[in-house]
């Protein structure tokens, strides 16, 4: 599923190809993908001469700002954009295409047909689901504080992996980038909140901050089937610290690098850089038979 730094690529080469473009017609191959208004018919007609204002994001959601209407959608695993002339032959598991008055077409592809969109006046599209219930943007320098990070979560009993992907609290990290700032700030994904001490939390402040900053300047990372909205592969997965390295040895230590499941999710670790503390090790060990 593309995280924060894909779908911050996303919105920024949208940006650059829709923005003033004029809606003319919308059609829907796959009503299922239309959450809200439920008709798709009514989706369609709702856009139709609406003209793009600009792309922003929230979390993992686009939202397309239209003149009056805001559109909330999220790729989930491989849902992707492109602008097309009118007259390209339109490729398999293309479920959604916005007609442009000036012949070129926005398209939504989705090979798993996860993906979703909403359709808000603006202002409820903040205020009603998907996106009421999202936590702080780790990339806004006014929301996101060392304090305001710490406030979130610190208190919690819970293991520090499942917190992070949580988007209640923090948006936009997913299983990729948590594995890489964990890792950075030495922190075992098994250990709960309330076990970090003061100078992890600010190790792990930055290592949010300047991992998503470093993907985004990158292009995302493309695992699987990401592309930005030009088809464009990111180049971030080639600065990977862990994810993806099982059984390598780490570019920290040399040590090999574990796989393992914490919270439902693979999870890569390095048990050098990154230890158990004794008294959770102990815990967490089975008892003899």
């Amino acid at each position: 599923m593309p995280e924060l730094p894909e779908v911050e690529t996303v919105r920024r080469t949208l940006n650059e190809l829709v923005k003033g473009k004029r809606i003319e017609r919308v059609t829907v191959s796959l009503p299922r993908i239309i959450q809200r208004p439920q008709e798709p018919e009514a989706f369609a007609a709702a856009l139709a001469g609406h003209t793009i204002q600009g792309v922003e994001r929230r979390g993992k959601f686009l939202r397309i700002m239209l003149d009056g209407l805001v559109l909330v959608s999220h790729l989930r695993m491989e849902g992707r954009y492109g602008v097309y002339p009118a007259d390209e032959p339109v490729e398999l598991h293309t479920h959604v295409r916005f007609h442009f008055d000036d012949g070129s077409e926005l398209r939504y592809k989705d090979v798993r047909q996860f993906g979703t969109m909403h359709l808000f006046v603006p202002g409820d599209d903040l205020t009603l689901p998907p996106l009421n219930k999202l936590g702080i943007e780790p990339l806004d320098e006014t929301a996101f504080t060392l304090q305001t990070f710490k406030k979130a979560l610190a208190h919690r009993t819970t293991k520090i992996k499942p917190l992070l992907l949580n988007q209640e609290y923090i948006v936009g990290l997913g299983n990729i980038y948590v594995d890489e700032v964990l890792f950075t700030a030495g922190i075992h994904p098994e250990r709960t909140a309330d076990t970090i001490k003061p100078a992890e939390w600010a190790k792990l402040y930055d290592a949010i901050k300047s991992t998503l900053s470093r993907a985004v300047d990158a292009g995302g990372s493309s695992i699987k089937s990401y592309v930005n909205g030009q088809g464009e592969m990111g180049m971030f997965q080639h600065e990977l610290l862990i994810y993806g390295r099982e059984k390598q040895p780490c570019r920290a230590c040399g040590a090999s690098i574990d796989k393992t499941v914490v919270g439902g999710r693979g999870t890569h670790i390095c048990l050098r850089c990154q230890p158990l503390p004794k008294k959770r090790r102990a815990a967490a060990k089975p008892n003899a038979k």
